[in-house]
């Protein structure tokens, strides 16, 4: 119980954390978007917005997904963390949308607008590139500790946020030396086609995981493997899976001798149940018997 008290107090001040990030950054990019109108910074300022709204739902989850289950949640209350990422990528689809619309019409444009006083823009890039790769070596640290997929999730997705982050210096420095306007939409248009690509993966993993669709075939290949060496185990069958937040419910039925007694099956059955939880100490396993 105390081991999962303090998983549950780090993974709420990963969530913390990113949610503190994405406030400090959307202000700095803010700012820095007056400042020099680029597109390129818009994007990111975007990404800030929706990473901020993804941390906030994130850390709900994590709050709402820690409570036990009860009479109403007999499996407990991960789908939350499903729910929220699915409104959420539909959310970023959206705001991808705009911004690659925008960088289309100005690139467009014969004589696309000039990003304005650049290195105020750079210097803000900078500072996002810093903080943004703090936060994700804590989560890492996090995720490593606690095996709290959300955060391993919310770590990905701000390490991704790097690439139009790098882009937008990219943009700002070439208008700056060479006076490439073009350059500017370009990376709008890239930062959004990945923010695209990103919501599309985030949707399809909580549509799957709210569908009740089978884990990925590496876990179902391990349980198998656990279950065919185990001692005492003379077979299996109908295996069932499925993902909720970041838990994985397994239900499995074991052949077993029939003429031995209640208290070995159910001793076979225990320690089998205890071998797949040190595989997958994430997981909620039932375990049926029958004879062979």
């Amino acid at each position: 119980m105390a081991a999962q008290r303090d998983d549950d107090r780090l993974n709420l001040s990963a969530g913390i954390a990113s949610v503190a990030v994405a406030l400090i950054l959307i202000a700095a990019k803010l700012w820095a978007l007056f400042q020099t109108g680029a597109l390129s910074v818009a994007a990111t300022l975007a990404d800030s917005t929706l990473d901020l709204a993804m941390s906030l739902g994130a850390l709900a989850a994590i709050a709402y997904a820690a409570r036990p289950a009860d009479d109403d949640h007999a499996f407990g209350h991960g789908s939350a963390e499903d729910l929220a990422a699915l409104g959420q990528c539909l959310f970023i689809l959206a705001s991808a949308a705009l911004i690659g619309g925008a960088g289309a019409q100005r690139l467009a444009n014969p004589a696309p607008a000039m990003p304005t006083a650049e290195g105020a823009g750079i210097a803000v890039m900078s500072l996002s590139i810093v903080l943004t790769l703090a936060l994700v070596g804590w989560q890492r640290h996090v995720a490593r500790a606690t095996g709290n997929r959300v955060v391993a999730a919310d770590s990905l997705h701000y390490l991704g946020d790097l690439v139009p982050a790098l882009g937008a210096i990219g943009a700002l420095w070439a208008s700056r030396r060479f006076g490439l306007g073009w350059v500017d939409p370009v990376v709008a248009i890239g930062a959004a086609l990945l923010m695209a690509r990103g919501a599309l993966i985030i949707g399809r993993d909580a549509w799957d995981a709210l569908m009740d669709r089978a884990v990925d075939a590496e876990t179902v290949a391990g349980i198998e493997a656990i279950a065919n060496d185990f001692p005492g185990v003379h077979g299996h069958h109908d295996l069932r899976t499925r993902r909720s937040g970041g838990r994985v419910f397994v239900n499995l039925h074991i052949e077993l001798d029939g003429t031995q007694s209640l208290q070995e099956a159910h001793a076979i059955g225990a320690a089998l149940k205890h071998e797949i939880l040190a595989r997958y100490p994430r997981a909620d396993v039932i375990i049926h018997k029958d004879p062979v």
